[in-house]
């Protein structure tokens, strides 16, 4: 099962609009006193160091810089937050997995990331990326343990895809799938993309503006 087929021309073109306008920095937070009240609806993204996540913000904003991305792993260190003309504001999450920082410094980090989970309003979902090329990993397991117990929903999307043989992609897929069957705050389905073709951008800004609709509808009852 994945997502990319379940959307409309109609919702495709939806997606494209709400990501075409001009997108800037918003701000940093690199402690839980640093994090900004809530601006409407905001959607994370978060990732193992290296996974893509700086790459494909910048593919669904249409700007090749606006999220820094770095060859060196790690180098993400706070919450960065990205507004567009509307709704939503994106947060760029610190990668996990990689020890480029002392114990005491990745506890920081830590203790900023579970606190903006678990007390964010604004925080509709969290796109949890995960490497076409590895699968879910040890520490993405952890990941998605605490995402539930923040009660936070998130989906998981694929990253790299394009570097992936099509049968070894349905095998990962398939595997991330079982991964998420039965945690309580997974969204289900998954969505395949590439920040470097392109693969799956449109599906991901679609499914981005179906989650908006679906918020909005539900607090205007």
């Amino acid at each position: 099962m994945s997502t990319a087929a379940d959307f409309s021309d109609a919702e495709i073109e939806t997606g494209r609009r709400l990501f075409a306008g001009e997108w800037s920095f918003l701000v940093a937070a690199g402690t839980v006193e640093a994090l900004p009240p809530g601006r409407g609806v905001e959607v994370a993204f978060a990732g193992r160091s290296n996974v893509g996540k700086s790459s494909l913000i910048n593919a669904l904003t249409g700007r090749r810089a606006l999220a820094r991305t770095s060859s060196k792993p790690g180098r993400t260190q706070q919450l960065i937050f990205f507004a567009g003309p509307s709704p939503p504001v994106l947060v760029d999450l610190p990668g996990y997995g990689y020890a480029v920082a002392g114990k005491t410094k990745a506890g920081a980090w830590a203790k900023v990331v579970d606190a903006y989970l678990r007390k964010s309003k604004a925080l509709a979902r969290v796109y949890l990326l995960i490497d076409a090329r590895h699968g879910v990993r040890p520490i993405d397991e952890i990941i998605l343990t605490t995402l539930d117990r923040a009660a936070v929903s998130y989906q998981t999307v694929l990253t790299k895809c394009d570097e992936m043989r099509e049968a070894d992609l349905i095998q990962c897929r398939d595997r991330v799938l079982l991964a998420i069957q039965n945690r309580p705050a997974a969204f289900p389905g998954v969505i395949e993309t590439s920040a470097r073709s392109g693969q799956g951008v449109p599906q991901l800004r679609a499914a981005i503006a179906r989650l908006l609709r679906e918020r909005s509808s539900a607090t205007s009852r």
